[in-house]
């Protein structure tokens, strides 16, 4: 990695360009995976195919470009693509670039592993939106990568120095985020399930925060939980006084010929836990990991101090 940061500083824009673009390679393959994970099938074969049956040429499958240079439609028959397409692609590209642009230097290992997170993180986040399912492939398989490359990279949970002391030590970090972060959904999960009477928190989700606790440690998979929740609860906020106006007009001037409306968002509504928690661990990452570690570091203090008097 000492190579990689000594060609950062010489061609900055180089690096830049190249994780930008790696990003948004990735992001068109997480398309894929979308699309196909929940119908089992294939991620790999057949190539990418137009809605018509055709298959997509390579000219036309370049990330973000394409979609702009199309205009959205295909081609061969003139169907219109999904605006998430290059969304997703470029989201994948902004994350990857912002990672290095804030880590790379002071810790390469850190925004490596932030790039890995957000691997588990897109396609999951997606596929929850449209499944309200989590693949274990994302969410367990994640869990296994954060281990072993916090094994391999103990700087990813801030452990000084270097040799198989410190990667137990990384490893140790990694664990005890997955089970601090699993244990606090699941008992939050076994609660709302008794107040509500219903399933308040599905197994995917308890995997998921797993996920993130072992790539960002036990502070991190915390905020996610709490951070995420309140960040969600504020971009549903808008939909929610919408949907009050919509239903006041509704029972005023009701229309006999109107469709029904589909399922509100409110108590006992199922709504997907996975972007929230997502959400909240790409605002430990990039913006409250400081003042989170600092928090959590004096209430630590302040308990040992408690303990020792």
């Amino acid at each position: 990695m000492q190579e990689l940061q000594t060609l950062a500083q010489q061609y900055p824009g180089v690096i830049q360009f190249f994780f930008f673009g790696i990003g948004a390679c990735l992001g068109s393959f997480f398309n894929v995976c979308i699309y196909r994970i929940p119908e089992e099938r294939s991620i790999i074969f057949p190539r990418s195919q137009c809605g018509c049956g055709k298959s997509i040429p390579w000219f036309d499958n370049f990330p973000i470009l394409s979609w702009l240079i199309l205009r959205g439609k295909a081609r061969c028959c003139g169907r219109k693509f999904s605006i998430r397409y290059p969304f997703v692609e470029l989201l994948t590209a902004l994350l990857f670039l912002y990672a290095w642009q804030l880590f790379g230097l002071q810790n390469p290992s850190f925004a490596f592993g932030t790039m890995l997170l957000c691997c588990c993180l897109i396609p999951s986040v997606f596929i929850d939106f449209d499944h309200m399912v989590i693949p274990d492939l994302f969410s367990v398989g994640g869990t296994v990568v954060g281990v072993l490359y916090s094994f391999w990279q103990p700087h990813l949970h801030g452990i000084e120095g270097a040799g198989i002391p410190a990667c137990i030590l990384g490893a140790k970090e990694s664990i005890l985020g997955v089970c601090i972060g699993s244990a606090f959904v699941y008992w939050i999960g076994v609660l709302g399930e008794a107040a509500l009477r219903k399933e308040a928190m599905g197994e995917g989700d308890v995997k998921f925060i797993g996920c993130i606790g072992a790539f960002l440690g036990w502070q991190g998979a915390i905020f996610s939980l709490f951070g995420g929740a309140c960040a969600g609860l504020i971009l549903l906020i808008p939909f929610l006084l919408i949907q009050k106006l919509r239903s006041q007009k509704e029972a005023t001037n009701p229309d006999p010929d109107a469709e029904p409306s589909p399922d509100t968002i409110g108590v006992g509504v199922h709504i997907p836990f996975g972007p929230m928690l997502a959400l909240g661990a790409l605002l430990y990452i990039f913006f409250f990991q400081e003042y989170t570690d600092a928090y959590f570091q004096n209430i630590w203090q302040i308990l040992n101090e408690f303990a020792n008097s």
